[in-house]
């Protein structure tokens, strides 16, 4: 069974690792599939051949939407109902995807100006990625930092793809925007080591990115397991920053990545 009402099956196309338990792998992308960047997927998969699929999960799309592929990055959960399976997945191999995109990590939570800090612990670094393949993204701020938060340094998924970005053709030019801050808060390394609730806390972040916190400028997109996002949602609270709604401009979005 490959299409439904709901759903239609897709190759995987291509898949590599990062870790024992980091993974990322591409789709073919469907003509009718469209997304905004910070959106994300639901993915399937079926017991057996010919069968529908049985098990879903959400996935946030790291490829840009202008990209003719789907991108996604993936943590393997011992013992996982699903990706025990997906992580065996070899290129050929078949996925499900719902028509439907989902989420509300996007540029529309926020006024498009001032300076967007972008924070992710783990595998929640995905939906940034998707964001900055986005040109509305370059355009719309004047400086954006990304922090992301892994325990050990051969985590840090995506680092030399993040640091490529200034020989971009689509955003050299701005390409000055991006401040790149990883953070490894389980072993030494060259890079900062504090959890990103406590940077914000300690003042670390302003210092290391030298962007000042500012009601009038900063907005805030938090992206990761649940204890950093509450934590830094609270850290953020104290400096008098408010969650955008629907009902009302803020500063801060969240995804709880699991």
């Amino acid at each position: 069974m490959s299409d439904s009402g709901k759903y239609s099956a897709v190759k995987v196309t291509q898949v590599w690792r990062w870790t024992d338990h980091l993974f990322s792998f591409r789709t073919e992308r469907p003509d009718w599939f469209r997304f905004q960047a910070g959106q994300f997927a639901r993915l399937g998969l079926a017991e057996a051949e010919d069968a529908p699929p049985s098990v879903w999960r959400a996935y946030s799309i790291v490829s840009g939407p202008y990209d003719d592929f789907l991108e996604y990055y993936s943590i393997v959960v011992p013992d996982g109902a699903f990706t025990s399976r997906l992580k065996d997945l070899q290129p050929g191999g078949t996925l499900f995807m719902e028509r439907q995109n989902h989420g509300f990590l996007t540029l529309e939570r926020f006024a498009l100006q001032g300076d967007l800090f972008l924070l992710a612990s783990g595998t929640g670094l995905a939906p940034y990625l998707s964001i900055l393949a986005d040109p509305l993204t370059w355009d719309s701020f004047d400086r954006i930092v990304l922090v992301h938060s892994v325990r050990l340094q051969n985590e840090l998924a995506y680092r030399e793809h993040i640091e490529s970005l200034a020989e971009n053709e689509l955003f050299k030019d701005n390409a000055h925007k991006l401040i790149y801050l990883p953070t490894v808060t389980r072993e030494p390394s060259g890079y900062l080591n504090a959890r990103i609730p406590q940077l914000i806390q300690t003042g670390e972040l302003e210092q290391k990115s030298n962007t000042p916190l500012s009601k009038e400028r900063s907005k805030f997109m938090l992206c990761g397991n649940p204890e950093m996002v509450q934590e830094t949602r609270i850290a953020l609270k104290e400096k008098g920053f408010v969650s955008a709604r629907s009902s009302r401009p803020g500063e801060i979005a969240t995804e709880n990545y699991w």
